[in-house]
């Protein structure tokens, strides 16, 4: 049986890769690690830093590939710590410092775009259409506050096994998306493969605490895949219907609430200003729900991210 290739290098048991890849056209690199399991199994990929300020899953991504022994692998496991490196080297937050697209929203990407989309072509072709399970790490961006929750992708060929993915994740909520594109973990999983993405972490913070959790989830993950091996502990959680509401004006915001905090409909949850203190817009709620995250700065632009909620459902 051939051996699997993933960005030019074998598979081969045992082994362990620490390398970078080219994204032609641009000036990216890449970096990435593979851990080569002794004993045959599943390959799966876990990323962090597509939105770049997102610090917990890219830390939580640098140490697994430190700690994870490819002695007790079944399969292998490729990491990509920081996927938008040039954004992290020049503080851009959510967007790729050459072009300024947020790479989340690109996917499949362009061989023959600008940055982000070759950079978005290069990941899937290279690394997600290659692997049999992925786990993406997010976290709430520098403007952002959030709580820990998971999202997996409904009415997928492998919705199955990524709720068994998704329960593996040690938080109150999950999300069933109906989101199909633009998305990393929404391409993998619209090709059959299982993902899931977990949100920890916000204001591009990382404490010890997150950055174990995150850790922990993914090897809990591991488990359930029979790549670790162990038992794996499965959380209760409450399912729900995510709703996102951006910036009708640019101004200053005025949050109501905080992330994690239950509202009814008609609850005041935050208003815009101008720079004189007059009201431009007032968001009340308009059904009950949860608040997952929202903006947190100051400042807030038009048609930017304002608030995200869950509204619960039956599951």
């Amino acid at each position: 049986m051939a051996v699997k290739t993933i960005a030019g290098h074998e598979l081969t048991p045992g082994k362990t890769v620490k390398d970078h890849i080219h994204v032609e056209g641009t000036e990216l690199h890449v970096p990435h690690v593979l851990l080569c399991g002794r004993r045959p199994g599943s390959t799966v990929l876990i990323s962090a830093g597509i939105h770049n300020a997102e610090y917990v899953g890219i830390q939580a991504a640098i140490e697994l590939s430190n700690e994870l022994d490819v002695d007790e692998l079944c399969g292998s496991v490729v990491i990509l710590p920081l996927i938008n490196r040039s954004g992290f080297e020049n503080r851009t937050m959510s967007r790729v410092f050459e072009d300024g697209k947020n790479l989340n929203r690109v996917f499949p990407g362009d061989r023959k775009g600008s940055e982000a989309d070759r950079l978005a072509a290069m990941l899937f072709e290279v690394f997600i259409q290659k692997v049999d399970a992925y786990i993406d790490l997010h976290s709430g961006d520098g403007y952002e506050t959030l709580i820990p929750y998971a999202y997996y992708l409904g009415d997928t060929p492998a919705e199955e096994t990524a709720k068994r993915m998704v329960a593996c994740v040690n938080t109150k909520y999950y999300v069933r998306s109906r989101c199909r594109t633009g998305g990393a973990y929404n391409l993998a999983s619209v090709h059959g493969i299982p993902s899931v993405l977990i949100e920890r972490g916000q204001l591009s913070l990382f404490s010890r605490e997150e950055i174990e959790a995150d850790k922990a989830d993914v090897r809990n993950i591991l488990r359930v895949l029979s790549v670790l091996p162990g038992e794996a502990i499965s959380y209760p959680k409450t399912q729900l219907l995510e709703y996102s509401d951006d910036a009708p004006f640019t101004g200053c915001w005025y949050p109501e609430k905080q992330p994690g905090d239950l509202f009814r409909k008609g609850d005041k949850l935050g208003e815009i200003r101008d720079y004189f203190g007059r009201s431009l817009f007032t968001e009340f709620a308009p059904q009950d729900g949860v608040l997952l995250h929202q903006c947190a700065s100051l400042n807030i632009l038009e048609e930017g991210p304002m608030v995200t909620y869950g509204v619960p459902i039956n599951d």
